[in-house]
């Protein structure tokens, strides 16, 4: 009986190992290769790229495709030439039509002023400026109307109105267009009575 026992072929060791590792390649392989499927159409994972649209900076001496046409009617005026330092970029104005004249918080202090703003990004932002002149008028009155006399005493509290007043116009652009683009407001006119 003993004999019998040791006549049995024995099992080879490892045979459904390699079987194994074999199917478990393809399943990962194939598992894969439907993911990229999956991600390189655009159903799971990130949705297509679009095309980034926004304002561009303008480096000094660039053509601005946007540049409004310069209507001035003065001939040989010729192309504007810039320095070799301070910023890279080419600077814009923007001058409101008209002043602005608010009565001070908690005062009967009258503030008129002429303002401007400046842009070193194409000519989308000056149109849009215009554009929504009125809504940024507004938002630049509330900012007005919310300074105290003690606001306005000192160069720095006047830099302070110039952010906030900046902050308010980019707010305004950025809920109608999109895109701020207004990095600084600049007094043409301060009066206090």
């Amino acid at each position: 009986m003993s004999d019998a026992a040791h006549d049995k072929p024995k099992k080879k060791k490892g045979g459904g190992l390699i079987l194994k590792l074999l199917l478990g390649l393809g399943l990962v392989g194939s598992g894969g290769g439907g993911a990229f499927a999956l991600v390189s159409t655009g159903v799971i994972g990130h949705k297509p790229v679009k095309e980034d649209n926004s304002p561009k900076l303008i480096r000094k001496g660039e053509e601005d495709a946007y540049a409004p046409p310069a209507g001035d009617g003065k001939e040989g005026a010729g192309k504007p030439v810039y320095g070799d330092g301070g910023s890279p970029f080419r600077t814009a104005y923007f001058n409101f039509s008209d002043d602005f004249t608010v009565n001070l918080k908690g005062s009967t202090t009258l503030l008129q002023a002429s303002l401007a703003c400046s842009t070193q990004y194409d000519g989308r932002v000056l149109q849009w400026l215009k554009a929504h002149e009125l809504a940024i008028r507004s938002a630049m009155l509330e900012q007005l109307a919310d300074t105290t006399d003690e606001d306005i005493a000192s160069p720095q509290g006047k830099e302070q109105l110039q952010k906030r007043l900046a902050a308010a116009i980019n707010t305004v652009l950025v809920r109608e267009e999109g895109f701020g683009g207004v990095n600084a407001v600049y007094f043409k006119s301060f009066i206090v009575q």
